[in-house]
């Protein structure tokens, strides 16, 4: 994050990063030690495949990992390392708690800080660290038959930056991340070979979502599939990365994924936390934001982790469950056409194939989600024949669904059934509300 600015010295900012990342190491200590009661151990990766960036790669799969486990990439604040922040955070207990693989990442250079600011940086593949991470992500996909569906992201300062970057540069790898004192994506952009953008770490740069989701979709020209979620969080007295950014990377993230920036939902989950929502009021939304009220550069803190690997969905918490959603008459799945992402494109069956527009998650908060969580099933009427669509998740009832133990899924709103117009067992039949009848065609399994 740190090697030249035209404010600071870069022998002042690496003196402040080392202070703010002793003040890190010692707060992350709080929480549980990440190596308890496990035989598993932190194992370093050599030739991982391409690797501009000339990073470490290290991996901790713990022994509770089952066959097809999900990978978290965890990365490190500047002057850090990965062996560190395995110790120090407590990502590592929780995938033993859950049995999800963790890399971690390793800046192999002077300051230990991830690039996010060159131009090879910002673009898709284009070189630098984001294209070694990739390839790490790649190859735990390729070698420990780790599940694609399931990749995250997540990281402080740098790390945090780099979850920003990641998550613009590869919406193709990941499915969300969560971003603990960062910046919007290319917000510290530069084009002078250094590393330090004082202009965005001290708040000065500001942007309308659209220019700044302009930015992100900008890094993969071409790509029209799901994009990540994003989870979000800052404390109110940053003194290294303004407070600011985080309102731009609010702004920035619900425009790339098409919701508003007026939350949903609002609550403190703790004393000095303000909580806020966007998109969706479930634990897993298309964006939430956390700011931490008189907190300066020391997140995360003891518990935070925890809530990060909620949001992924990797704790099985709030009764989440996530697959296809099977027509039991026709042994088709649910499924959005073309993989569209518009509000108000009706769903139809197709020949179950695992793709994002097949993959539905039931909520806590009686919600199916697709696109991890970037849209929710909506019934768009109250009346038998009202097709059922993808919309923006509101919290709404028409956006609720009871999954009864006769096989039928009910709409909250009306009590009408999810129904395969006419029977049919046809891929691209559509789907509708209709009243209950106990037909095959209103029969449905998830997962």
């Amino acid at each position: 994050m740190s090697r030249k600015s035209t404010k600071r010295s870069v022998t002042d900012v690496v003196t402040l990063l080392r202070a703010i990342s002793a003040l890190i190491a010692a707060l992350l200590l709080t929480g549980t030690s990440a190596t308890t009661a496990s035989a598993a151990s932190l194992t370093e990766v050599t030739n991982f495949g391409s690797n501009p960036g000339n990073l470490r790669m290290y991996v901790y799969r713990p022994d509770s990992a089952p066959a097809r486990p999900a990978v978290l990439v965890a990365v490190h604040y500047c002057t850090g390392t990965a062996p560190t922040f395995y110790t120090n955070t407590q990502f590592a207990r929780l995938a033993d708690q859950y049995g999800f693989i963790v890399v971690y990442p390793d800046a192999n250079v002077s300051g230990q800080c991830f690039d996010v600011s060159s131009p090879q940086a910002l673009k898709h593949d284009g070189g630098s660290d984001p294209t070694s991470i990739a390839s790490m992500v790649r190859y735990t996909l390729q070698n420990m038959n780790a599940d694609p569906d399931r990749v995250y992201v997540t990281g402080a300062s740098s790390g945090a930056m780099t979850t920003n970057v990641l998550l613009g540069d590869y919406p193709d790898l990941f499915k969300a991340g969560a971003a603990f004192m960062g910046v919007p994506f290319g917000c510290f952009a530069t084009t002078d070979g250094s590393g330090w953008n004082s202009a965005c770490s001290t708040g000065q740069i500001t942007n309308t979502p659209q220019a700044w989701g302009d930015l992100v979709r900008n890094a993969y020209p071409g790509y029209a599939g799901p994009r990540p979620r994003m989870q979000l969080w800052h404390g109110t007295e940053d003194e290294a990365l303004n407070y600011v950014n985080f309102g731009e990377e609010i702004k920035q993230w619900t425009n790339v994924l098409g919701v508003s920036q007026t939350p949903v939902f609002t609550d403190s989950p703790q004393p000095g936390w303000t909580r806020t929502r966007y998109g969706s009021a479930g634990t897993q939304a298309p964006v939430e934001a956390i700011s931490i009220q008189g907190a300066g550069h020391s997140l995360p803190a003891s518990g935070m982790a925890a809530r990060a690997i909620a949001f992924f969905g990797l704790d099985g918490s709030g009764g989440t469950t996530t697959g296809p959603v099977h027509a039991t008459g026709s042994g088709k799945c649910l499924d959005v056409p073309g993989f569209s992402q518009s509000n108000g494109t009706q769903t139809q069956i197709w020949d179950c194939n695992g793709g994002t527009n097949q993959t539905w998650t039931s909520t806590s908060a009686k919600q199916l989600t697709v696109y991890g969580g970037a849209k929710c099933l909506d019934a768009t009427g109250t009346t038998a024949g009202a097709k059922v669509a993808i919309w923006d998740c509101n919290g709404g009832t028409s956006q609720q669904w009871n999954r009864n133990s006769n096989g039928t899924v009910t709409s909250v709103h009306s009590g009408l059934c999810l129904d395969v117009i006419g029977a049919s067992t046809v891929s691209g039949a559509l789907v509708e509300l209709w009243d209950c009848n106990g037909g095959s065609n209103q029969q449905w399994r998830l997962g």
